[in-house]
């Protein structure tokens, strides 16, 4: 590094992806400056809200090697096995398939994790890491293809390398030429936390309706994450209603396999959209995370995706600089873009078309469906892909995601 550069990184956006992926760098002894717009103290809100993320084993394994994982692994909740339904309103239908916990696996191939849990271990690592300059709230007006970012205030930094982890359709990489294709659903994702009167047993479930999927998550204890998708004039309708309102739509979805439920924590509602970047890559930037690929809920896979970003790139990074590179120049950054951009856009389209296939109560696609998955049901070879996909070992799986060093 010459002495006209501030840090090796400078990272924009300071939520789950930008400081997972500040750890990952720091382990491939890079250094970075991570610019969150938002004050730490609000990030810090320790606050039950219903918000969890689930994490697939992969996941796990970078949260382990990056010195998280032993901060939140007593507070989440692993997953003995995947049930999928495919329903009517109030009625969720028989199961059809189910995915188990191998009894000689060492560790579940998936686990729930409250956001307030992963979130306080992220910032606690970042300020533990004498490689990270974590600054916060620090806004970002823009960045220029030379690698200099201005902030607010008026001050600038410089670095080889900008990582653009500010959200879905980044405005860092929309200034730098990045496009995005998609769509948005006539569909709003509903978040919150229910206690339930029947125990989890730590089964996940998955109710498919032609409004949108709804998923009844395992937290510890008796307590359930409920995610679910609903045509967007019936979301608004339901998200006006008084908790005990709410409480009793959750309860006809999950048609009697929670039992009584209540209410905890917060309710969320969020528009679902589909945004995936035609370039993961522009001059002196890279773009990570929902900034790359902002994809349907259905499998709960937002954060597992951007993961395997941080991982990727700091795996490209970190051999870049024991090679001697540049680790902005664009040959470099053009193997994070190889590795990384068609997973992403294939597992987002993916992601849309089970959801297209699903929301539909049209007789031949609903008989379709479920022979489709009565095979995957009677196919043990089918059922462990999909299952070492849950796991995220699926595909060339970057260093971090297997425990080891980038």
């Amino acid at each position: 590094m010459t002495q006209s550069f501030d840090t090796d990184i400078l990272i924009i956006g300071g939520g789950a992806n930008g400081a997972a992926f500040a750890l990952a760098a720091a382990k491939a002894g890079l250094r970075s400056v991570l610019l969150d717009a938002a004050p730490e103290a609000r990030r810090r809100d320790p606050g039950f809200d219903g918000r969890a993320y689930a994490l697939a084993a992969a996941s796990m394994n970078f949260l382990r090697a990056v010195g998280v994982w032993p901060m939140v692994a007593a507070h989440a909740q692993p997953f003995s096995a995947i049930e999928i339904y495919d329903g009517r309103l109030g009625d969720p239908g028989p199961l059809r398939l189910r995915f188990e916990r191998d009894a000689l696996d060492r560790a579940p191939f998936a686990a729930l994790l409250e956001d307030r849990y992963l979130r306080n271990a992220l910032l606690d690592a970042v300020a533990a890491s004498p490689l990270i300059d974590h600054r916060a709230p620090a806004p970002v007006r823009d960045a220029s293809p030379e690698g200099v970012v201005t902030l607010e205030s008026g001050e600038t930094l410089r670095a080889p390398l900008v990582v653009a982890c500010d959200g879905r359709r980044s405005r860092i990489a929309s200034a730098a030429g990045v496009r995005w294709t998609g769509r948005t659903y006539d569909q709003t994702g509903l978040v919150c936390a229910v206690d339930c009167a029947i125990p989890h047993q730590g089964v996940a479930r998955q109710v498919f309706y032609p409004s949108g999927p709804f998923a009844m998550l395992p937290l510890p204890g008796d307590r359930v994450s409920v995610v679910w998708s609903e045509r967007t004039a019936e979301a608004a309708r339901i998200a006006a209603l008084d908790d005990r309102a709410y409480a009793a739509e959750i309860a006809l979805r999950a048609g009697g396999m929670l039992g009584a439920v209540r209410l905890a924590g917060r309710r969320w509602a969020y528009p679902l959209m589909l945004a995936l970047a035609y370039a993961y890559v522009a001059p002196r930037l890279a773009v990570l995370g929902d900034a790359a690929h902002a994809v349907h809920p259905i499998a709960g896979q937002g954060l597992n995706l951007g993961l395997r970003d941080a991982a990727a790139l700091a795996q490209v990074l970190a051999e870049a600089r024991r090679r001697g590179e540049d680790i902005g120049a664009p040959d470099v950054l053009a193997r994070y873009q190889r590795w990384r951009r068609f997973d992403g856009t294939t597992f987002g389209a993916g992601m849309d078309g089970l959801n297209r296939l699903f929301s539909t109560d049209a007789a031949p696609v609903r008989a379709l469906r479920d022979l489709g998955l009565a095979v995957v049901d009677a196919a043990p070879g089918l059922k462990a892909a999909f299952m070492a996909a849950a796991r995220g070992a699926a595909g060339d799986t970057p260093n971090l995601l297997r425990g080891a060093a980038p």
